[in-house]
């Protein structure tokens, strides 16, 4: 019997600004993911749930998370998200009030369960600054929660990444206090992943002993700029989302992510000809 399988898709960073606005005033963030929609709700098979790691909002505004609410309607997929710098929490509990917060006030944190996986999803926030911190309330939850069960894997989502990406203006504001959050997926290996955002483009290394992604952007990407040779800039490259894709088995599983375009492309054509052979 094949083994379950489960579909999370991943978007990030929408910046959603208030009608008729562009972002940077360039670039259309709600046509951005008005495409990014479209694309989640064609894609075969059907996804089990969107996670969206930060920074839905721009400025942020009641009339931007209002314009998202509208953006968001036509998704067929349940979806959560996490707050990211661009974020304010209070705004966000308004916008998303059947939310399942594990906290009554401050970070908004939650968990979720998809078939045989839970979701973690940590406010890495931290109000009115740009960098990302996970207090402690949230770490000792974290921990908790990865205790709480030792056969159901996890997948760990939050908006700034615990590493350096060599990107220096993005470096100065990741998670700054990756070292606590370390020690706690070390002890737990049921946490499988650990995914971010923030940085508009994809990135991959390991944190902590488990793969730790970070997931590209529907609209804009951070300028790939190691060198830093220009000031703090973006580039329209083409938009992506993550696809973390579980599939049971012995242990936890085993988790694959995949990197999918958004929009429409020519194909899919075939390898092979009706008579069998290579074309």
């Amino acid at each position: 019997m094949p083994h379950r399988q489960i579909r999370i898709a991943q978007i990030s960073d929408l910046h959603i600004k208030p009608p008729g606005r562009l972002a940077y005033g360039r670039v259309d963030t709600a046509r951005a993911l008005q495409r990014c929609v479209a694309t989640l709700n064609a894609f075969e098979p059907r996804l089990d749930f969107v996670v969206i790691s930060g920074d839905l909002a721009d400025t942020p505004s009641g009339e931007e998370y209002d314009h998202l609410d509208r953006l968001l309607t036509p998704l067929k997929v349940p979806f959560a998200g996490i707050p990211g710098n661009h974020d304010g929490r209070e705004l966000m509990r308004a916008a998303f009030p059947n939310a399942d917060y594990a906290f009554a006030s401050g970070a908004l944190n939650q968990k979720i369960e998809v078939g045989e996986v839970d979701l973690l999803l940590l406010d890495s926030s931290v109000p009115d600054k740009a960098h990302g911190e996970l207090d402690a309330p949230t770490l000792q939850w974290l921990d908790a929660m990865l205790g709480s069960s030792t056969s159901r894997p996890a997948l760990l989502f939050l908006h700034h990444p615990p590493f350096v990406t060599g990107i220096g203006h993005m470096d100065r504001q990741n998670l700054l206090n990756a070292a606590a959050l370390e020690p706690i997926i070390f002890r737990h290996p049921r946490a499988r992943i650990v995914a971010a955002g923030h940085v508009h483009r994809a990135a991959l290394t390991m944190f902590a002993g488990v793969p730790c992604t970070i997931c590209p952007a529907p609209n804009h990407a951070v300028d790939l700029d190691l060198a830093e040779l220009r000031e703090p800039s973006f580039k329209v490259e083409p938009p992506a989302f993550h696809l973390h894709s579980w599939f049971g088995g012995e242990g936890f599983g085993q988790l694959v992510t995949h990197q999918v375009p958004i929009g429409e492309f020519d194909g899919p054509h075939p390898f092979f000809g009706p008579d069998g052979k290579l074309l």
